[in-house]
């Protein structure tokens, strides 16, 4: 039953499309602006985006260091058991 359901699943998932394709116009390849950026920047918003995207990857780095501290002090405690 478990392989009847995989092979309906994946018979299924081979006819969902997942976005549509646009045309790439001449246009697309000169456009050099982004809107965004520039009105992020002159209002002093980009700042505040650098600053957060820097305090998300700092947490995730000190989270990793941290996680890779004890499983070290655990593998450690267990190779002096035996």
């Amino acid at each position: 039953m478990k392989k009847f359901i995989t092979l309906i699943l994946l018979l299924v998932s081979l006819h969902v499309v997942a976005q549509e394709k646009i045309p790439v116009t001449e246009a697309d390849y000169g456009n050099n602006s982004i809107e965004m950026a520039d009105r992020m920047r002159a209002d002093g918003k980009i700042y505040v985006l650098v600053g957060i995207i820097g305090i998300i990857f700092t947490g995730i780095t000190v989270y990793l260091v941290s996680t890779e501290r004890k499983i070290a002090k655990i593998e450690k405690t267990i190779s002096t058991q035996k």
